[in-house]
């Protein structure tokens, strides 16, 4: 099954995601990581996004398009795939259309304001642990219960950032969304409940359109 997942900052997009890849057994492809493979197999296209990336410039559409294409042909993708945070703009949409016909494509919608209660509330320990102040708090001493370490909150969880990348999102997303509910393979997901009623609704939208 072909999937496409979409969703905001802090809306647990890499746990449902997670949660596909290991039910539907088909693996998770992300620009991000595909990018990053590519350049370090030093394969053509691999070198060519790189030049772009050591200029400190975006790789143009056409070449991720192309990485996209030899990826999807793998043999592990037989079966289906998911697609995270991919395609990012109705071009990109458009482009995939000529390379694939998507099965469904998943929103997991959150209300703003919680999203930025739920990414502010973050903090990180350079362990790699990871706590939220309301969720799952540290220790009374605020301290790491793993190291004793003191904790930070990285600059992307800091809430003025947070409301400048969910803009960036609307701003972008909303024409994808609109994409691809006119060819009737929209499912959006209510992400304000807990990550068990999420995966179940995911799973149900998964049954309907064919995928087990």
């Amino acid at each position: 099954m072909k999937i496409a997942l979409f969703g905001p900052p802090g809306a647990g997009k890499g746990t449902q995601a997670a949660f596909i890849t290991e039910r539907l057994s088909i693996p998770q492809i992300s620009t991000g990581d595909l990018l990053r493979s590519e350049v370090k197999k030093a394969s053509i296209l691999g070198q060519e996004a790189k030049g772009y990336m050591d200029r400190g410039e975006l790789v143009p559409d056409e070449l991720v398009l192309s990485m996209m294409g030899s990826r999807l042909a793998s043999e592990d993708c037989a079966s289906g795939y998911i697609l995270d945070g991919y395609p990012r703009s109705l071009s990109q949409a458009k482009a995939l259309d000529e390379l694939i016909s998507l099965d469904l494509v998943i929103v997991i919608d959150v209300e703003g304001s919680s999203l930025i209660d739920r990414i502010t509330g973050r903090r990180m320990c350079r362990c790699g642990a990871t706590y939220h102040l309301r969720f799952a708090p540290p220790n009374v001493n605020g301290l790491c219960d793993r190291c004793g370490q003191e904790l930070y909150q990285r600059d992307d969880d800091k809430e003025e950032t947070i409301r400048s990348r969910l803009k960036v999102y609307r701003e972008q997303t909303m024409p994808i969304i609109d994409h691809y509910s006119k060819k009737g393979i929209l499912r959006t997901i209510d992400g304000n409940r807990g990550i068990d009623r999420i995966k179940d609704s995911i799973l149900e939208a998964v049954m309907k359109a064919g995928g087990v």
